[in-house]
This record gives structure tokens, sequence and C-alpha cells, in this order.
């Protein structure tokens, strides 16, 4: 594993950590990581709450990231105390949205393996005509 990967998801790790906030809500069961293309990294953790109100670490380290006005990730990773996950659906799609050029961003699925976001959502509406790169 190089190091600019260990670094990502030791600040993942670093973020991890249940937070029992009610009876059956609870936050921090996920952490995230996103490294931009200007090297800055962001973190977030999850929020599970009731009735679809909760949100998913990778969006609250978009959050963070575009607070600082940075849209473009280079590579993004989530993680729970057993160890890589990948992005769900909803996370995916924040990503390409903010910005079409993380299409091309790298999402990291265990400590040695990543794809490219566009090979997680393939033919995706944001690209021209099925190619990988976004749309100008």
């Amino acid at each position: 594993m190089n190091n600019s990967r260990s670094e990502l998801i030791a600040a993942a790790r670093s973020v991890v950590g249940d937070l029992k906030l009610r009876k059956d809500f609870s936050a921090g069961g996920v952490g995230a990581a996103i490294r931009t293309v200007q090297g800055n990294i962001y973190t977030g953790i999850c929020i599970d709450l009731g009735s679809g109100l909760g949100f998913c670490a990778e969006v609250a380290a978009i959050a963070q990231m575009l607070t600082h006005r940075e849209t473009q990730i280079d590579t993004v990773v989530a993680v729970t105390s057993d160890g890589i996950i990948s992005p769900c659906g909803r996370c995916r799609e924040t990503m390409a949205q903010i910005d079409a050029r993380n299409l091309a961003c790298k999402v990291l699925l265990g400590e040695d393996r990543e794809v490219l976001l566009c090979d997680l959502l393939p033919n995706h509406w944001l690209t021209q005509d099925g190619h990988k790169e976004p749309r100008a």
C-alpha cells in the first residue's frame, strides 16, 4: 500500500467510533476521508437517524470540502471498524453531481484496490455517449 493511500485510510479510521445518540440512533459507525486534487484531506462521519434523516460519512466529508470551496476529489475512502467499504449509490451520485470531473476520482475499495468513480457509475448521464470523460 502506498503512503498516500495509507494516510487517507488512517484519516477515515481516526473519525470512526460509535456515538449513541438515542435508543436506536447513532453516529460515527462509518468514517470517510476525501483527498482533493489540491491535496487537502477532509473527513466526515455518518449519522444514522430514523425516517431517512441521517446521512453518510462521505456526504459529511463532501460538506467539509465544499465549506473550504473545493469541489474536485482525487481519492475517497469509507471505513467501518471492520474495514473499507464501498460508497453507496447516493454518495457516488453526490460526488459526480458536485463536480462532473469527480467521475475520474479514485475510490478505494481495499488497502490495495481502487477503481474510478465512473466504473461504479457506468454510462452516467453526466458523460457523453457513454465515454468516461465528463461533459465540459
